[in-house]
């Protein structure tokens, strides 16, 4: 109180009087004053809990200006007090516009003053945030927006839906265009992404905005062909091939080049050999497609003479992951990648052929071609004798068209699903591609389908180890949907068998997916601890019924990862959990742990897995080394690489483990170091649910590894495809030709809240594009030469020359 006048510090002991004389004064403009003066001292010198300064305020009527005269310490007081009167009001059913009223006065105050957080924190008590739009104008909305977007994860629904929306409509008024597409894409909303489109005439713009909600896989039909040629990503081969050849990586690598088995230890002995053969090209087959991924050209498969010989180095289903394997190497690229996959296409090998139909899936992914080449050829093997066939063409369908929401996949794949008499084998997958490409739509008809298959199916069918992916392939179709799929959980309590309970856990994850909802979280640690006891009591309990403890597990980094807080207190968490916890819970703590810092080698998470790998239980350990390479995936981290040649050599003699060991190796090189599995994407801020989605099913298929990846389904690996992208900073000119401009790259700093205008990111360093972009590094352009359209500088980002600029002498 040093500011205020002398007078009013001199009136504390008649506080009291002058509340009494107030009441006492007709009513009038003398009366008002002294209400305005009680208001302020009302602030001191009044018990705690009356909230005066409130009330003589209220009686006193006042502008916005007259409010601000009194000091800002004064309204951020009254602030407080409306804060605390709002809920004591709802209470009593008392009306609440006054209070309202006074706080829409305090807004400007707050907004002119640089105290942007106060009137946003206002509005949120007063669950009225949609009112503040009017207030804002050009010099306050970025800070506003920054402030109210970053609090999105602490909220709760529907706060925080209702913060995106408010935040959406004002980057919209003020024309900021890529960054309100960027919370029209969260909100997850076509009709928003709509009105960004039409609120500019400009075709470089809708070019720009079209390849941020390319990099969503979002698809809709535009009107200009060029804009929509953007928005299938048809030059998303031609850019990468374009990355490659500037930084001097396009030689294609052998997978002993990424083993460099002459630096493990024990090699060469009397039973050095004695490892399964078969699997171990199996294991060369898939590292030499994640190594090669996106390069259309290497050593072993894409070459002309003897073509063939690899794939017949492998056996029966390795056959078909060998093949598929041509398509990961010409990732991206339709018309090669099917002219590669042709010749496979008639062989008399039914694996092979198989292969190539998974091919023509992947080649196809995170690209939209106008032929649809990808139906065309799959469609008509849906229906084939062949079981290998028909389950590659299911598959390859769910990647390839992953996230588009079409209805004619539905038709093709629906009665697949329905139909009791079919394996579950063929009826999972097949709603696990539905998942894939209706995902976070929860569509009607999808939902309905599985859950009447589930609920007619026989016990035995349900028992069936396949039966998971029906589970998931319904969790999909509500990713980050939260409330919406509280009818299917309770639907879902019908089912008496223990799958029920594991489809509720994974439509749960599911639907709060990047959320950070504390809530949920507390809901799934219960999960993770309990029935320890009652497997003493009952001994003998079948291995599929802890199931759910396993996708609880997954479930607390799918909802956690969406929060940097949040996931540091998981990671603490999941150490208690592998004390603690048996069965699935341990097998799937290495793979939440790899989920939650996909692409982001952190010390200390990969030294904690890499304790891990030497578990006592195999499947723990051979999910700990998966884990790793995910976790490092496409960063080519030394330290990891150093640590999974170590347990290459540890693991000699295990096949299954050394199998994986390989794996995680081509994960950790993943397109010769250009590219990246995590599903977040524009400065962290959008979850990528189609890459999730890929994600998810890997993981959800190791917590079993042994039946499936390690066994004879490890095509399903191919469902990272969808995950994979480069994490590149490409600059395009106004004819989508690249251009090299200079960019500073640093670590991203979180400037909300700061005063005056700090830097965005620290440590810097100068490239000129196309550069490489790490796990939270942000780019920003060196000189105001060029504008980039995009708010945040990464993937394929359009400049334009900046006609504004002064001449340099």
């Amino acid at each position: 109180m040093t500011a205020v006048p002398k007078p009013l510090k001199f009136l504390r002991p008649h506080y009291q009087e002058l509340t009494d004389l107030y009441d006492k004064w007709p009513e009038g403009e003398l009366q008002s004053a002294l209400a305005d003066v009680m208001s302020v001292l009302g602030m001191t010198y009044a018990d705690s809990g009356k909230r005066d300064s409130l009330r003589y305020r209220l009686l006193a009527p006042s502008t916005s200006e007259e409010i601000g005269n009194w000091g800002h310490e004064y309204v951020r007081h009254l602030a407080l007090e409306i804060g605390e009167e709002h809920p004591v009001r709802l209470e009593k059913e008392q009306p609440i516009d006054d209070i309202k009223n006074l706080a829409l006065q305090l807004v400007p105050f707050f907004l002119k003053h640089n105290a942007e957080a106060d009137a946003v924190d206002l509005l949120l008590e007063l669950e009225a945030i949609e009112e503040l739009p009017p207030f804002v104008d050009k010099d306050t909305y970025a800070r506003v927006c920054l402030y109210m977007v970053s609090c999105v994860t602490l909220l709760v629904s529907p706060d925080d839906q209702a913060f995106l929306r408010t935040a959406f409509n004002i980057y919209l008024s003020q024309k900021q265009l890529t960054q309100a597409i960027a919370l029209a894409i969260r909100l997850d909303d076509h009709d928003s992404i709509r009105a960004v489109f039409d609120a500019t005439d400009d075709v470089l713009m809708h070019k720009q905005l079209a390849f941020i909600l390319a990099r969503q896989q979002i698809s809709l039909e535009l009107s200009n062909e060029e804009v929509q040629e953007c928005l299938s990503n048809t030059r998303l081969s031609e850019y990468f091939l374009f990355l490659a050849k500037e930084l001097n990586v396009l030689e294609p690598k052998v997978p002993e080049d990424i083993y460099k088995s002459h630096l493990e230890h024990t090699r060469g002995g009397p039973d050095s050999g004695l490892v399964d053969s078969a699997k171990q090209n199996l294991a060369a087959s898939f590292v030499n497609a994640f190594v090669n991924a996106g390069f259309g050209q290497d050593k072993l498969m894409v070459v002309d003479e003897e073509a063939s010989s690899w794939i017949y180095k492998n056996k029966d289903a390795g056959m078909l992951s060998a093949t598929a394997g041509v398509a990961s190497i010409l990732l991206w690229d339709v018309e090669q990648g099917l002219q590669q996959l042709d010749k496979y296409m008639y062989s008399s090998e039914e694996y092979i052929k198989a292969g190539s139909l998974l091919g023509i899936g992947i080649v196809n992914t995170s690209v939209h071609n106008e032929s649809d080449p990808a139906l065309a050829l799959l469609s008509e093997h849906i229906e084939s004798r062949s079981v290998p066939l028909r389950l590659s063409a299911i598959i390859g369908l769910g990647l390839a068209y992953a996230g588009s929401q079409r209805q004619d996949i539905a038709g093709l794949l629906l009665p697949l699903v329905a139909d009791t008499s079919l394996s579950m084998q063929l009826s999972a997958l097949a709603t696990l591609s539905l998942g894939m490409t209706f995902v976070g739509s929860c569509n009607g008809d999808v939902t309905e389908t599985i859950l009447q298959t589930l609920l007619e199916r026989e016990e035995a069918q349900l028992s069936d180890k396949w039966a998971r992916f029906m589970s998931l392939g319904l969790g999909l179709l509500y990713m980050g949907k939260q409330d919406a799929a509280d009818v299917i959980i309770e639907t879902l309590k019908a089912i008496e068998h223990p799958i029920g309970r594991n489809t509720q856990v994974l439509v749960d994850i599911c639907s709060f997916a990047g959320t950070g909802n504390v809530l949920k979280i507390q809901q799934l640690l219960h999960l993770c601890s309990e029935k320890s006891d009652a497997d003493k009591e009952e001994g003998g309990e079948e291995k599929g019924d802890d199931l759910y403890q396993g996708y609880a597990v997954l479930g607390l980094a799918i909802i956690a990862m969406g929060e940097d807080i949040g996931s540091e207190m998981i990671l603490r968490q999941f150490g208690h959990l592998m004390h603690y916890g048996e069965g699935s819970t341990r097998r799937a703590v290495p793979l939440a742990m790899g989920l939650i810092s996909a692409s982001n080698p952190e010390m200390k998470v990969f030294d904690t897995l890499s304790r891990y790998s030497h578990d006592a239980d195999l499947d723990v350990a051979v999910n700990a080394i998966f884990s790793m390479g995910l976790v490092g995936a496409g960063t080519n981290n030394a330290r990891l690489a150093q640590l999974l040649r170590q347990l290459a050599s540890y693991y000699s003699k295990e096949a299954n483990s050394l199998f994986m060991v390989r794996i995680a190796q081509g994960l950790l090189h993943l397109g010769k170091g250009t590219m990246t599995l995590s599903p977040f994407h524009t400065d962290r801020q959008i979850l990528s649910s189609v890459s999730l989605a890929g994600l998810l099913t890997v993981l959800v298929s190791l917590i079993d590894a042994p039946s499936f990846i390690l066994d004879s389904s490890h095509y399903l690996l191919y469902f990272l495809m969808p995950s994979v992208h480069a994490r590149y900073l490409i600059t395009l000119d106004a004819d989508l030709q690249p251009i090299q401009v200079n960019v500073r790259v640093g670590q991203a700093v979180d400037i909300v809240g700061q005063a005056g205008r700090p830097k965005t990111i620290t440590g810097w360093v100068t490239h000129s594009t196309p550069v490489l972009l790490g796990h939270g590094e942000r780019a920003e352009l060196e000189n105001d030469e060029y504008v980039a359209l995009a708010s945040t500088l990464e993937g394929l980002v359009v400049l334009k020359k900046n006609e504004n600029r002064a001449e340099e002498d």
